[in-house]
């Protein structure tokens, strides 16, 4: 009777760790992805990956942070394109997600990505929605930053909004320049906690640094 428990508490052991390696492998891949991913069609295929490991993963907050993040992400590009008409079902895709991540941990980096979300659907029509979405915006951006200070992926997203923001609104792009080589700075000294932990946006710190004069 020993040795049958013995051997089946192996199998069930190597079944676990084959799993687990296997989860391991395909969100190092989605991760990886990331970077490369450049139009609304690169981040629409990856936000159905990282759904399908997130319906089998659901004790995990981080596929469905990266499915809400490239819905996000897909909602960007198509905002700087001046194609706002989707934002509000994008939004409301990424939300989905973000509410699944949230209903498994709390922390600064689900915070930042409600701002971005709140930030797409202002972004449909600002003059009519900035005192809605825009302050919720504002309200979760503080708490993120509250939360997470030294967080690089705050302050790339706070050098953003400076940057792009009209200088009749208080924006300015000498200002924004400085907040990503503050970025930047801190790319250079966090470290994620996991493997799988968000570690996305160095390159586009980076890009707006070598922009600035020299």
């Amino acid at each position: 009777m020993r040795k049958q428990i013995l051997s089946f508490t192996l199998v069930l052991f190597s079944l676990l760790s084959f799993a687990q390696s296997a989860y391991e492998k395909v969100m190092k891949e989605k991760i990886a992805k990331i970077e490369t991913s450049k139009t609304p069609e690169d981040f629409q295929i990856l936000a159905n990956d990282f759904q399908r490991i997130a319906e089998k993963e659901k004790g995990k907050w981080q596929p469905s942070y990266y499915a809400a993040f490239s819905y996000i992400q897909k909602g960007r590009i198509l905002m700087r394109e001046n194609k706002v008409q989707g934002l509000d079902e994008i939004a409301d895709q990424a939300q989905k997600y973000l509410d699944e991540a949230q209903s498994v941990d709390k922390n600064a980096e689900i915070q930042l990505l409600q701002k971005m979300i709140y930030s797409l659907k202002m972004m449909v029509n600002p003059m009519e929605r900035y005192m809605t979405f825009g302050t919720k915006a504002t309200e979760q951006f503080a708490a993120a930053e509250k939360l997470d200070p030294n967080n690089p992926r705050i302050a790339l997203i706070k050098a953003e909004d400076v940057y792009f923001t009209p200088a009749q609104y208080g924006g300015s792009q000498t200002k924004g320049i400085e907040l990503f080589k503050m970025a930047l700075d801190k790319y250079n000294s966090y470290k994620p906690k996991t493997d799988f932990d968000p570690n996305w946006g160095k390159s586009e710190a980076e890009y707006f640094v070598n922009q600035a004069p020299k």
